[in-house]
């Protein structure tokens, strides 16, 4: 019978216990990919910021990505605006080429995709090249939209939102980082309320049907962030965790 000597054993008893620690440590260090999705006005930018500050995400908002590029007038930047001017809506291939360009750069990080994709064709763009682990609906009823949208004023320089029934400025007319005055868009008029709220409809409802049957959509129902909050935040301590 062949013996082994002591060397030999502990070897034997190092792989597996290497090997054990190994496969906890790639667990440990798996990105976490989310986007969120809802209409405008649905909160998207307070349950993105309670998210980045809960679970440590970096953030993304297209919105972000397309003011920082039109500021810095970069050749896309001044592409964007041509179509902003004109009113049409940004091509796919334009957004889609801002979004993945500035995803590199957050490559080792978890993150939380807002405002995008809006359309399949970005969404199969995305799907290419990242794994999306899931995606956060807020189905938020329209009348309540409106409502809240009449409330809503905004710091043009920076895109930061606040609402003066449920998250207003800590002085009023006022942005709390800068001192500047808000303002009150146009489109948050109750008539073109109405009119984006029925287009995003319209536009997004593929896009949830095309992560459903991918398996990773999540929709969460209510009137008032608060409420809807600890629904979003149980399920993604479940999903970060496992």
């Amino acid at each position: 019978m062949k013996l082994h000597s002591n060397s030999q054993r502990k070897a034997s008893f190092k792989y597996p216990c290497f090997l054990f620690y190994f496969i906890l440590y790639i667990m440990v260090l798996r990105l976490f990919r989310a986007v969120i999705m809802g209409p405008p006005g649905s909160g998207k930018g307070t349950v993105s910021e309670r998210i980045v500050n809960s679970f440590g995400l970096k953030h993304l908002s297209s919105g972000d990505v397309l003011r920082t590029n039109i500021k810095a007038k970069t050749e896309v930047g001044l592409l964007v605006k041509s179509y902003i001017d004109q009113g049409q809506l940004v091509s796919d291939d334009v957004i889609t080429r801002l979004i993945l360009h500035d995803l590199k750069g957050l490559e080792q990080c978890s993150w939380l995709l807002d405002g995008f994709p809006r359309t399949v064709t970005q969404a199969e763009c995305l799907d290419t090249v990242y794994q999306i682990d899931t995606v956060l609906n807020l189905n938020v009823p329209f009348e309540t939209i409106k409502e809240r949208l009449s409330s809503r004023w905004i710091h043009l320089g920076s895109g930061r939102v606040y609402n003066t029934n449920f998250n207003p400025p800590k002085i009023p007319g006022l942005d709390d980082v800068t001192g500047e005055p808000l303002i009150q868009r146009n489109d948050d008029k109750p008539e073109t309320v109405t009119r984006r709220l029925k287009s995003y409809e319209t536009q997004t409802r593929p896009v949830l049907e095309y992560y459903r049957n991918k398996g990773v959509l999540e929709t969460f129902t209510g009137t008032e962030t608060n409420k809807i909050w600890p629904q979003i935040h149980t399920f993604l301590c479940s999903k970060t965790s496992g």
